[in-house]
């Protein structure tokens, strides 16, 4: 059977060519010898290049990791690291949501929007972290503990505070709005495909820091979205990574949407996910070809399907992007052969080997999420699926990463666009998604 090496509306689709062979998972994951800080990951040695710098120094980000560094020599017990970590994650994550929206100081000449300013001073974090040798005793497991939590702090997932009795963040009625407050849940992307073209922004992860704690009037009324981000790792959600960030919420959610880049030019809203990795490289450098590994296989599907209003959403005038309502997977038939693609969805009995997302880490998140959905028994009461956003590109005269030009007024304007579609996207799905359940 001929490996499938088209890949539609994979976080990257069509960035395939022109990459390298990646590592293999054991070479990426191996165990520094005991008594030892780890090496960087793949991630992390990217920092040492003129573009990152360059980014974290125009956005004002670039003292994050090194007062980050300072707060880690101050702890002198596993507890108070813990602490440290905890409270500069999440500090980072409020950081970069303020600067998307508009508050606090303006730093550097880096448009506000900017998603990559978060995603380079994380790793700068986690850099420091991986290296840093205390005076007391730091153990593999504590010191891959901490590495956790600032992952989680940083990326929006411990600071989903869903709004109770109709009130605001933290429960305050702040917000003007009486009961009734509708929920949503949104989630994006880190920069990805980052050895093609090193100065890529995920249009996502822009969404994902716009929107946070943001209220969106909608004609049946308001709705808080919370969101948080993910990484371009096989290896996080393998370790469950999708599932332990959103089980807690989804129970209590009125709409869930994630999101990702995809095709150039376009939004789709993906009808059905597929329980396959194709293996295109993550972020990492590491591949995976496998069946989606989840908890408790033998009952996993091959296939889940969006329960987003996609006729609604589809039809609706929401910004300059076409909006489409996209069926086509890749499946093995039943009874075996060679993968064929299917325009209008899967066909009984068949084995995914691509979804609507394609057979990366967008269409992964999507399954998982909606597979999680359908575990909670929310698939009849509960919209969630998955919208793919515009590639978002530069101007005509700076597509080659060879010139270094970190930002041109065409990818500023591209950024904002997507990320107002989107924001109408879930206005359409969530006034489209039935009776209040608060």
């Amino acid at each position: 059977m001929t490996p499938i090496r088209v890949r539609i509306g994979v976080l990257g689709l069509a960035l395939v060519a022109g990459l390298t062979a990646p590592t293999t998972a054991a070479t990426a994951t191996a165990a520094p010898p005991a008594g030892t800080a780890p090496s960087p990951t793949v991630e992390e040695r990217r920092l040492d290049g003129d573009v990152p710098r360059q980014i974290l120094r125009r956005s004002g980000f670039a003292a994050a990791a090194p007062a980050f560094a300072r707060g880690l020599g101050r702890a002198d017990s596993y507890r108070r690291a813990r602490a440290v970590v905890a409270r500069e994650g999440t500090a980072l994550w409020r950081r970069a949501v303020d600067r998307a929206q508009g508050r606090g100081p303006a730093r550097g000449d880096l448009s506000r929007d900017d998603d990559r300013p978060l995603y380079w001073a994380r790793l700068g974090m986690t850099r420091e972290l991986r290296a840093w040798e205390p005076g007391f005793g730091l153990s593999g497991r504590q010191r891959a503990a901490l590495l956790r939590e600032l992952e989680r702090a940083s990326r929006g997932q411990g600071d989903i505070r869903l709004p109770r009795d109709g009130r605001g963040r933290d429960g305050r009625d702040g917000d003007g709005h009486g009961k009734g407050m509708k929920r949503v849940l949104l989630t994006g992307f880190d920069p990805f495909t980052l050895d093609r073209d090193i100065r890529i922004s995920n249009p996502s992860g822009a969404v994902a820091l716009a929107l946070d704690g943001t209220v969106i009037d909608t004609p049946d009324g308001p709705a808080r979205v919370e969101t948080a981000v993910f990484p371009v790792r096989w290896r996080d959600f393998a370790q469950g990574a999708v599932e332990r960030a959103l089980r807690p919420y989804l129970p209590r959610v009125d709409l869930f949407t994630t999101v990702s880049q995809g095709r150039v030019g376009r939004f789709d809203v993906e009808r059905t996910n597929g329980a396959w990795r194709g293996g295109f490289p993550d972020n990492d450098d590491v591949s995976r070809t496998e069946t989606v590994p989840v908890a408790d296989p033998a009952s996993q599907p091959q296939w889940t399907t969006t329960t987003l209003p996609y006729a609604a959403i589809t039809a609706a005038d929401t910004g300059r992007f076409p909006v489409y309502d996209h069926t086509s997977v890749t499946e093995i038939p039943a009874g075996g052969g060679e993968p064929v693609v299917r325009p209008d969805g899967p066909t009984p009995g068949s084995t995914a080997r691509a979804g609507g997302g394609g057979d990366y880490l967008s269409n992964e998140i999507a399954y998982r999420a909606t597979l999680l959905r359908d575990r909670l028994g929310l698939h009849g009461a509960l919209p969630g699926g998955h919208v793919h956003t515009p590639v978002l590109r530069f101007g005509a005269g700076n597509t080659d990463p060879g010139t270094g030009t970190v930002t041109d007024p065409a990818f500023v304007r591209n950024r904002l666009d997507i990320v107002a579609q989107t924001r109408a996207i879930v206005t359409v799905a969530v006034s489209a998604s039935g009776p209040d359940r608060s």
